[in-house]
C-alpha cells in the first residue's frame, strides 16, 4: 500500500497507527489480500478529502468506511462468484513476513482459518460483517449499526445468525485442533506424500477426506472436489509425480500447510483441515493471481536471508 500523499498530520498518524487493523478487518470480510488493501487505501482517500478536524475518532470513521467499502464489495462479489471457473478458496497468507513491521501484515489467527472463512462466504454480506465486527473484533452493536445503517438490535440478529451458522459448521472462533498434532500430522502426511508412499497416505486421510483446488480457470485442476481417501491419495501423488511437485511444510492462515514448488517456483499453497488425527480437506490454491501475495513474502524473506548471510560473509 502507498501512504497517502499528505501534510495533514491527523492523516499522516492514522496512516501508521490504524491500517494494520484496517487490513485485519478488510481481509476477514473479503478473504483477498489485494482486495483488502485496495479498500484500506481508498478508505485513506476519503480520510484526505475528508475534514479531519471534526472528526472525533478517525480510527473509528475509518473502520466505518472500510467495512461499508466491503459490504458494497461483498454484495457485487456474488456476481462475481457465479461466474468463477471452479472453486473458489480465499486468498492465501503466510507466516513470513516478521520483518514487516505490524501495521503492514495480516494478523494470523483463528478467525483467518481456511475452514471458518468459506463458512463466511456462505453468510449473507450483512451477517458476514456483523459477525466479523462484533465476535472478531468485539465492536458494539452500537458500533455496528453505523456501518449497517441498522438498528442496533438488527445487527444483533445479523451477528446471531451468523454465529450460529458458523458453530453449526464446526468453524467457530475457538478451534479445538491442537496446533502441534496438526503440524505432526500435516509433517508425516508431507513425508509420505513426497516418497511416494499411498499405503501411508491412505493411513492419514479420514476415509471422507475431500480435496479441492481453486485454480480460477487459470492452470489445469479439477473443477470438482475429490471425495474418498483413495482418490484423494491417487490425484495426489499423481499430481506430484506429473508436475514434479515438491511440498515445502508452511504454516498457511493459522493452519498447517504447505507450499507445492515446481522447479523453485510456488505453483500452489496447501492448507491441510485435520480431524481426529487424520487429514479430513486439503484446500489447494494454485490460482496465480491468488498467489501473488505469497510470493512476494517468500521473496522478501529470501532476500532478508541472502543479506543477513551476506552481512555474515564480511
Amino acid at each position: 500500500m502507498k501512504q497517502p500523499e499528505s501534510s495533514d498530520p491527523i492523516v499522516l498518524a492514522a496512516w501508521h497507527e490504524h491500517r494494520g487493523h484496517l487490513l485485519d478487518v478488510a481481509y476477514r470480510m473479503l478473504g483477498s489480500v489485494s482486495d483488502a488493501e485496495d479498500v484500506v487505501q481508498d478508505a485513506f482517500a476519503r480520510l484526505l478529502r475528508a475534514d479531519t478536524g471534526s472528526i472525533d475518532d478517525v480510527r473509528a470513521w475509518l473502520v466505518v468506511v472500510t467495512s461499508r467499502l466491503c459490504l458494497d464489495q461483498l454484495r457485487s462479489a456474488r456476481v462475481r462468484r457465479e461466474a468463477y471457473v471452479g472453486p473458489w478458496l480465499p486468498e492465501p497468507v503466510i507466516a513470513v513476513d516478521e520483518q514487516l513491521l505490524p501495521e503492514e501484515r495480516i494478523t494470523l489467527d483463528e478467525s483467518v482459518r481456511m475452514a471458518l472463512l468459506l463458512v463466511l462466504e456462505r453468510l449473507s454480506p450483512a451477517e458476514r460483517v456483523a459477525f466479523i465486527l462484533h465476535d472478531v473484533f468485539e465492536y458494539s452493536f452500537d458500533d455496528i449499526s453505523r456501518v449497517m445503517g441498522k438498528t442496533s438490535a438488527a445487527c444483533r440478529q445479523l451477528a446471531s445468525r451468523a454465529r450460529r451458522h458458523v458453530n453449526q459448521e464446526g468453524a467457530g472462533l475457538r478451534g479445538v485442533i491442537d496446533p502441534v498434532e496438526a503440524r505432526r500430522v500435516a509433517d508425516r502426511f508431507i513425508a509420505a506424500a513426497t516418497t511416494g508412499d499411498l499405503h501411508g497416505l491412505l493411513e492419514l486421510l479420514d476415509p471422507e477426506a475431500a480435496g479441492w483446488t481453486d485454480s480460477g480457470g487459470l492452470v489445469a485442476a479439477p473443477r470438482d472436489r475429490l471425495v474418498g481417501r483413495q482418490r484423494v491419495a491417487e490425484r495426489f501423488l499423481w499430481w506430484l509425480r506429473t508436475f514434479e511437485i515438491t511440498l515445502e511444510p508452511m504454516p498457511v492462515n493459522a493452519a498447517a500447510g504447505a507450499l507445492a514448488m515446481q522447479h523453485g517456483d510456488l505453483m500452489a499453497v496447501l492448507v491441510f483441515e485435520i480431524d481426529s488425527g487424520r487429514v479430513a480437506t486439503i484446500h489447494s490454491v494454485a490460482n496465480p493471481e491468488k498467489l501473488r501475495h505469497v510470493k512476494a513474502a517468500l521473496d522478501r524473506a529470501a532476500a532478508q536471508s541472502d543479506g543477513a548471510a551476506s552481512s555474515l560473509a564480511h
